[in-house]
């Protein structure tokens, strides 16, 4: 999936052989299964990760990561990163993990989501094709940085042990951010988020689009008056019947 990732940011598909190690007709194949059926037509390799290795998080170091996710990113972030997620094991509690890791945890805690292949939805003579064209291609056109465009959701992610609503985020090269809640998230914490991807466009002086699922933020006065004062934050809702995997 890392060689499709690179891909849809434009990397060639020799330099996306290069960085992933995959061969150029197996780049080729990936990238051609994804533009014909999207993510789940992409072939996946295992990735030798031994079975139960996510489990190998002590129990303390799960809460603290579980804790984190519950409390409010860093500044001027919009979730939590698995950067974000091993600075603060490292810089806090003296514990060494990699992000691959965070991310082999998250997996198992049903935590992770994978970006939707909306640029596949282009060509598409279906329902989610015209709402493509017609919705995010005209915002996602008029953005010239993959960093500019956003998609993201919130999703009630069914747990064994505790309450989880997960509102998160998908950047440049399909990079995930979350935050998580124990009650369904309110106006300010979806304002909290969508204020922290103003803060990146104002770095760079130019507009974010945001594709999002799972809530009606049209249906809050406070989100709409929000919406209204912007002009560098552009959100694209996805409709409930869209029919896209949250």
């Amino acid at each position: 999936m890392q060689a499709v990732k690179l891909r849809l940011d434009g990397v060639t598909v020799a330099l996306a052989s290069q960085q992933t190690g995959l061969s150029a007709p197996t780049v080729s194949a990936a990238w051609k299964s994804f533009r014909e059926g999207g993510w789940s037509a992409v072939p996946v390799r295992p990735r030798g990760r031994l079975k139960g290795q996510a489990n190998v998080l002590d129990t303390a170091t799960q809460q603290r990561l579980w804790e984190a996710l519950y409390a409010h990113p860093p500044a001027e972030q919009p979730g939590w990163s698995s950067a974000d997620l091993a600075a603060f094991l490292r810089n806090e509690h003296g514990v060494e993990l990699t992000q691959r890791g965070i991310e082999h945890w998250w997996e198992s805690e049903g935590l992770k989501h994978e970006p939707w292949p909306l640029s596949a939805l282009a060509k598409q003579r279906s329902q989610r094709g015209r709402w493509y064209r017609q919705a995010v291609a005209p915002r996602f056109d008029r953005l010239e940085e993959a960093n500019q465009r956003w998609q993201g959701g919130v999703r009630r992610v069914v747990h064994p042990q505790r309450p989880v609503y997960q509102l998160y985020l998908h950047g440049p090269r399909g990079r995930m951010w979350m935050r998580c809640f124990k009650r369904p998230p309110v106006a300010d914490d979806y304002l909290t988020a969508m204020q922290a991807l103003i803060g990146k466009s104002e770095e760079s002086n130019r507009p974010v689009a945001l594709v999002f699922h799972g809530a009606w933020l049209s249906a809050s006065p406070q989100v709409t008056a929000w919406l209204s004062q912007q002009t560098m934050f552009w959100l694209v809702p996805v409709p409930a019947d869209m029919g896209l995997a949250s």
